[in-house]
């Protein structure tokens, strides 16, 4: 069997094998690195992301949604976290979040829920969700039969250029 020259080619009688194909990265950890990833993760709809602009969801708004998403781990309970939270992690004041909570409750898209611990001693509010998850619900034929269509239109284009 023939060595591989000094040159670093391999000689005339060898094969080139084809390359297996590079391994998709689609886990958390591959994108955002494990130490990142080990600090938690909120999964989002696409939907909400993609109708923002539809539910008339100002960035704000959006953000403060996400923010209570956050702590959204169990479907039956609802989320709670302190107005002053979210105002430490977005960099606005207590009262602006107050009055984004307000906008996003007259939209029905959430709810306050009081909650105490012990007698009558109140503390943050928890955050029914089921507005806005209605909400999505509602509007989600009309997302579908648009990529549906959407994906039709470039069958239809690659069919044509093939």
């Amino acid at each position: 069997m023939k060595q591989q020259t000094d040159t670093g080619t391999p000689p005339n009688n060898v094969v080139a094998l084809p390359l297996q194909p590079k391994k998709k990265k689609m886990r958390a950890e591959d994108k955002w690195s494990p130490k990142v990833m080990k600090l938690g993760y909120t999964p989002l709809p696409n939907l909400l992301l993609r109708a923002q602009a539809k539910l008339k969801l100002s960035p704000l708004q959006f953000n403060i949604t996400a923010q209570l998403l956050m702590h959204w781990w169990d479907a039956d309970d609802y989320p709670f976290l302190a107005k002053e939270t979210i105002a430490t992690r977005i960099g606005k004041s207590p009262r602006q979040v107050q009055r984004v909570l307000t906008q996003l409750e007259k939209k029905g898209y959430l709810k306050r829920v009081a909650r105490y611990l012990g007698k009558k001693q109140q503390t943050s509010n928890a955050f029914s969700l089921d507005g806005l998850v209605t909400k999505l619900k509602s509007i989600e034929p009309e997302f579908t039969k648009a990529a549906e269509q959407a994906r039709l239109k470039r069958k239809k284009l690659e069919a044509a250029s093939a």
